[in-house]
């Protein structure tokens, strides 16, 4: 079998603090310390489950340049570095039977929840046929349209109920307890890593039992940018067109992929600067 493990920052034990998951700021280096830590427990878990198992290591925070490869365990591949196809998915195909969400965290506007957003600060929300989406919807959909359940999620509480909303049957290990956007109360790394490595194992032991996120299409898609020039950039993109008010672009796309596709697209150029 082929197992993706898609591995974000936020929702590490531990972590509560922009210092910690940005590469410019002075704690990063102990941040992506137990992020790579967290895989490698991940990994150990499917392994213990299926020995034979293929697995593949997505680095989904920032810059996709995180995890630490030495540090990582050698019987997985890591998929490293952008742009790339799928993004947090990248290697996401149709031999993948699995993908485990590690170190996830909730959506732009929920909470109390650890550093929540939705792919950048550009963007505030994300609908698809009228649901609010972040980073975990959007992904689980994303397996889905390819027929692969998203089997795990770690990450705080906050992030693990949003899994279990959309995924009912989703094994989750709720690895903090958020008490805000900068704060939590967090289990000690190495119980974490315990608990995240014995619920990988049953997570690809119950597989079968659960069910890929399908959302059919055609599908209407609504997008909210943080500011005004951010839309502007956005309607240039044919098929893209203004929303009422200021903020929010529109777009169908005919399956989830092409709305996958054009997400990752609109959350790029959210991040361009102003003139």
């Amino acid at each position: 079998m082929k197992a993706l493990i898609s591995v974000d920052m936020e929702g590490i034990s531990g972590i509560v603090h922009p210092t910690e998951t940005n590469p410019d700021r002075y704690d990063y280096e102990r941040g992506r310390a137990l992020m790579t830590a967290e895989a490698n427990s991940a990994i150990a878990g499917v392994l213990d489950a299926e020995p034979t198992a293929e697995v593949w290591v997505i680095d989904a925070h920032g810059p996709f340049r995180n995890m630490l490869p030495e540090q990582l365990d050698r019987r997985a591949r890591l998929v490293r570095g952008k742009p790339r196809p799928l993004g947090m998915l990248g290697g996401l195909d149709e031999r993948t039977d699995a993908v485990l969400l590690v170190g996830y965290h909730a959506r732009a506007g929920r909470g109390p929840a650890v550093l929540a957003h939705t792919m950048n600060d550009g963007i505030l929300d994300v609908r698809v046929a009228g649901r609010s989406m972040g980073e975990i919807g959007l992904n689980a959909a994303m397996a889905g349209h390819l027929d692969v359940p998203v089997v795990l999620l770690s990450g705080d509480d906050s992030a693990c109920a949003e899994a279990r909303e959309l995924v009912p049957s989703v094994v989750t290990v709720a690895v903090k307890q958020a008490l805000g956007q900068g704060a939590a109360v967090a289990l000690h790394p190495e119980e974490a890593r315990e608990r995240l490595r014995r619920a990988a194992a049953e997570a690809i032991t119950l597989r079968a039992q659960i069910l890929p996120l399908r959302l059919a299409g055609p599908l209407e898609v609504e997008v909210d940018l943080a500011a005004p020039f951010m839309v502007d950039l956005a309607a240039l993109v044919p098929g893209v067109a203004r929303g009422e008010g200021g903020r929010t672009v529109t777009f169908s796309a005919t399956d989830f992929a092409e709305a996958y596709r054009l997400v990752l697209l609109l959350a790029q150029l959210a991040t361009v600067q102003p003139g």
